[in-house]
């Protein structure tokens, strides 16, 4: 049971790397420095399933990692 649990949150793990990476804010050069567009922008569309893919890829990140606690 515990090698399974360390293989779903290695999983996770990446998965939320990946999803977290994929969600690009700013983009061009001032962007990468810290500059703010100052424009407010609603998520739509693929951004919006971003943002709820990685709460709920935490949440279960969370879940594995006390149950690993627990059970090790």
């Amino acid at each position: 049971m515990q090698t399974y649990l360390n293989i779903a949150q290695i999983v996770l793990a990446v998965a939320l790397i990946v999803v977290i990476l994929f969600q690009v804010k700013g983009g061009g050069l001032g962007g990468i420095f810290g500059q703010q567009s100052g424009v407010y922008r609603t998520r739509r569309g693929v951004e919006k399933i971003l943002f709820r893919l990685t709460i709920v890829f935490v949440i279960i990140f969370l879940v594995i990692s006390v149950l690993t606690l627990r059970i090790g």
